[in-house]
């Protein structure tokens, strides 16, 4: 078996996904984030280096990253493939990717944008014990009392608004669009139908995962 990489716009649901990859195909989960954190929490030579640029507040470069990754493929629970989540966002780190790593599947979970800003837009949870709910998918029974513990004191991210998803949503798009053309052209790009219900999606995506 061979790696995937998956890709999906902010709100579309990506992380349920993911997981329902790993427990298909029992391909690790592979995060830029996760092996950052774990590469400064270990004090690894790349963690370090990582963590020089990012106490300067730069961006981490992209060797660092690559390096990251190509350490990670070499772990044992790699040793058939691992599910790329996040990585790569760029056409050079694509190339650095193809030199150490054999992907033959990208999966590309497509919503629109305007329903993208709806579900990110309606989130909101219970600031006493956490619940998360959503205006239209998941209100809670009582206007602003939380199901759970019954508490009123209901709260909102502050970059769940609009402007700041539309600009989080531009920069998806900018990254993806070109990365995608790539991996279209080698064949291994698989769009899935994001704007249905979540059980329909992931149905999707096995039914590719089982069908390669």
């Amino acid at each position: 078996m061979s790696s995937i990489v998956l890709f999906g716009p902010p709100g579309a649901g990506k992380g349920t996904q993911a997981t329902a990859i790993t427990n298909l195909t029992g391909l690790p989960q592979v995060s830029t984030g996760d092996m950052l954190r774990a590469a400064l929490a270990a004090g690894t030579d790349l963690g370090l280096k990582a963590k020089a640029f990012m106490d300067a507040g730069q961006l981490v470069p992209d060797e660092v990253i690559i390096g990251l990754v190509k350490e990670r493929v070499k772990e044992d629970d790699a040793v058939n493939g691992v599910l790329l989540d996040g990585f790569p966002r760029t056409i050079a780190q694509a190339e650095a990717l193809a030199n150490f790593e054999e992907i033959d599947m990208v999966i590309s979970i497509e919503v629109p944008d305007e329903k993208i800003i709806s579900r990110i837009c309606g989130r909101y949870s219970c600031s006493g014990c956490g619940a998360v709910y959503h205006e239209i998918f998941n209100p809670t029974k009582v206007s602003e009392t939380c199901d759970g513990c019954g508490s009123t004191d209901m709260k909102r991210r502050a970059d769940d608004n609009e402007n700041t998803v539309r600009s989080r949503l531009d920069a998806y798009h900018s990254q993806t669009s070109p990365l995608a053309k790539w991996y279209g052209k080698r064949g291994i790009l698989y769009p899935v139908n994001g704007n249905q219900d979540i059980s329909l999606v992931g149905a999707e995506i096995l039914e590719l995962i089982n069908s390669r």
